[in-house]
């Protein structure tokens, strides 16, 4: 374990490194922080964190930057949360409270998440498998073709086209329309099949047929991997950066295209705990394209579960308190407004 002195030298290699971008020096450490020690002690304690692989000298400089385990360890004992100021804050509500459906939603989120962090921002969209039925509406179109619209409790809407097996009245379509809704508005989506599956028996010979292909296009609409939707924002933020990609920006590209990797990434960072934020810095991401790279990010949704993840990818050389606090601030206010929806 590194000491606590050890420890204050590491923070700020790496607060004077992200704000800088240029090697640090053990005379430039003792001048801009208060470390109460000599410039010979800190010379000492830089060796032994090169040593121990948190810090790492560039072989054209005579400073430091730090490694991947250096800013792990920076990022699980010394990097709060920066809170975001209350302009930030109104600046958040302000733009995201105008939106007016769940596309809406997600890409004001992604622009907002990319001009916030001056990173590329990735928002999932709200995963139908974690949603609960809000309202099925049942339109007639035709005598023997129906509108079937589902809402959930995310704000989703989907809508599917069915062209019934008989003609179906308007008598029998609100019946059928009032006990689906009172069967199913408020239950998960798991629940579904098992509370509709006798619905069909209720209603007479002619209507049943119907009454089935209306049900089995719901069941479809429900289990439809309609959760692997992503949208990604601010890639241009990456230009910025060049320096920090070592050999070219070109893999980080690809990567970012292929929304397979970052769903997975996405996933990954799921697996740590719903509502919980996750950092994965360099190496800890799988995908070779972004070793270069870190990931932040939070699960979002109206409750204490979360129903989708957002967040950014950047250089490794990023603003960790102030990128954390940015990606849960904006998770909590697309939260807010999925519960008021």
């Amino acid at each position: 374990m590194l000491s606590e002195r050890r420890l204050e030298v590491l923070r700020a290699i790496v607060q004077d490194y992200v704000g800088t971008e240029e090697p640090v020096g053990s005379k430039a450490l003792t001048e801009r922080h208060k470390l109460g020690v000599s410039p010979a002690t800190v010379r000492n304690d830089m060796a032994v964190l090169e040593e121990e692989g948190f810090i790492a000298q560039p072989h054209t400089s005579a400073g430091r930057i730090p490694t991947d385990k250096g800013y792990r360890l920076f990022v699980d004992k010394l990097a709060g949360v920066k809170p975001l100021s209350s302009p930030e804050r109104r600046a958040i509500q302000n733009f995201l409270d105008g939106a007016v459906d769940l596309d809406d939603v997600v890409s004001r989120t992604v622009r907002l998440l990319a001009q916030l962090t001056r990173q590329v921002a990735v928002v999932q969209y709200p995963s139908l498998t974690r949603s609960t039925v809000r309202h099925v509406e049942l339109l007639s179109l035709a005598p023997a073709r129906l509108m079937l619209v589902l809402i959930t409790d995310t704000g989703r809407v989907e809508q599917r086209m069915i062209d019934c097996p008989a003609p179906f009245g308007d008598t029998s379509l609100a019946d059928l329309r009032a006990r689906l809704n009172s069967r199913v508005v408020g239950r998960r989506f798991a629940d579904v099949p098992q509370l509709v599956q006798d619905l069909p028996d209720s209603f007479g010979a002619e209507d049943s047929g119907t009454v089935s292909t209306v049900l089995s296009t719901l069941l479809e609409t429900l289990v439809e991997e309609t959760e692997e939707r992503l949208v990604i924002g601010g890639t241009a933020n990456l230009t910025r950066f060049g320096h920090d990609f070592p050999l070219t920006i070109r893999p980080v590209l690809e990567a970012l295209e292929e929304h397979v990797v970052l769903l997975k990434l996405l996933g990954e960072a799921k697996e740590s705990g719903g509502m919980g934020m996750t950092v994965r810095i360099g190496h800890e991401n799988a995908h070779e394209g972004l070793n270069s790279t870190s990931v932040v990010a939070v699960g979002y949704g109206s409750g204490d579960e979360a129903v989708a993840k957002l967040g950014v990818v950047g250089p490794t050389r990023m603003d960790y308190p102030g990128t954390m606090g940015a990606v849960r601030a904006v998770a909590r206010y697309v939260g807010q407004i999925l519960a008021e929806s």
